[in-house]
């Protein structure tokens, strides 16, 4: 069955009333992510869709949790702002229509090549109505910056993946949109070198807003702000890192930051499964050298080698958890029957999975929102 609710209090009374689980939804862009769900009935949050307020002069964005992201982005780019934590498209990835809703992208926390810089979409999130798993109405945060004077709810339920509240809306801070962008593109490095490049780039004056290794392609730095400051930490940049270096100007290296941040050069052989690890920069060259003498895989770095996204055409979860060590592995894309028997998430300790679960409880107590989407059982 699929309930489709149109306001906060037909959605409370609906879980309140509620004796089976329920599959939460948008738009469905991000059903492929996490552990796939079946034979629950769907509850379709894209009705609550509404734009509350945007202050452009405030920086404050307040929205239906089932807007379209494409839709807020282009109305707060016509103020010349944007949602500064780069928010991905993985329509190319993950095989669906669209880049999602406002409430998805909450939900799953999800961020682009800027957050070595600006942060995640925990970082920028103020407030959010919701409904809880007992059918209560509440909202946490407000449309202002500095609002937290207890635990920050909206930080806890971005990344939760639907699992422990229904939102109904969320507020986000906007910001200016920088004047222009540059690129600059060092050919011919290694894994290590690049490493070290990234890292002594991001250590620089320079305020490097991406990081990225592409094997076989180069190593991209990128630089944001107005133009004449752009210009002076571009060629201080220059300077400092030597060698081969070519610039991408404005329009080519917002194509090309694109590319990276929606995971474009993994996005093609959708039976290939794609995996998001996150490591410290220095140990991504030998985590890569590790696994390379055990299979064939695509990979590049972000995040200055923080982050290696890694394809791969068959089931390596098992060693590609033994060569990351104490870093995280998700498993981002996979054929639905890998999804349902594999660990997406990085395996929990006992001590932090009694904890999940302790916060489980308090917000969804009936295990009514997407329960094992995260883990099997939760």
């Amino acid at each position: 069955m699929n309930h489709k609710p149109t306001t906060e209090i037909e959605l409370a009374q609906l879980v309140a009333e509620a004796s089976q689980p329920f599959e939460i939804i948008g738009t469905g862009t991000k059903r492929g992510l996490g552990r796939p769900l079946h034979d629950l009935e769907i509850l379709d949050l894209a009705k609550f869709s509404v734009i509350n307020a945007y202050e452009p002069e405030e920086l404050i964005l307040d929205v239906g949790a089932g807007a379209k992201l494409s839709a807020i982005e282009k109305l707060i780019s016509a103020q010349g702002q944007y949602l500064a934590f780069e928010p991905p498209d993985y329509s190319r990835l993950l095989g669906s229509k669209h880049s999602g809703t406002m409430g998805g992208l909450l939900a799953c926390n999800l961020s682009g090549p800027r957050r070595i810089k600006m942060g995640a979409a925990r970082d920028h999130v103020l407030g959010l109505n919701a409904v809880s798993g007992r059918g209560e109405i509440f909202k946490a945060g407000a449309r202002v910056v500095k609002n937290v004077t207890g635990y920050d709810v909206p930080k806890l339920m971005a990344g939760s993946y639907g699992t422990l509240t229904a939102f109904t809306s969320v507020i986000f801070k906007v910001l200016p949109r920088p004047e222009t962008e540059e690129t600059l593109m060092v050919v011919g490095l290694d894994d290590h070198a690049a490493v070290s490049e990234m890292s002594l780039a991001m250590q620089s004056s320079a305020e490097v807003s991406g990081a990225a290794h592409i094997p076989n392609l180069g190593t991209f730095l990128r630089l944001e702000g107005i133009a004449p400051s752009v210009t002076y930490r571009r060629d201080t940049l220059v300077r400092l890192l030597g060698g081969k270096i070519d610039i991408l100007k404005n329009r080519d290296s917002q194509i090309q930051w694109k590319n990276i941040r929606d995971v474009m050069p993994l996005a093609d052989g959708p039976e290939r499964m794609v995996w998001k690890i996150s490591v410290t920069p220095a140990m991504a060259p030998a985590v890569i050298a590790k696994l390379k003498s055990q299979f064939e895989f695509r990979y590049y770095f972000d995040w200055a080698g923080g982050l290696i996204w890694l394809d791969v055409a068959t089931e390596e979860s098992t060693r590609i958890r033994a060569a990351i060590g104490s870093g995280h592995a998700t498993l981002m894309r996979a054929p639905d029957q890998m999804r349902s028997t594999l660990d997406i998430f990085q395996p929990q300790e006992a001590a932090l999975a009694a904890l999940s679960a302790r916060v489980k409880t308090s917000f969804d107590p009936r295990a009514l929102f997407n329960p094992g989407r995260m883990y099997k059982g939760v």
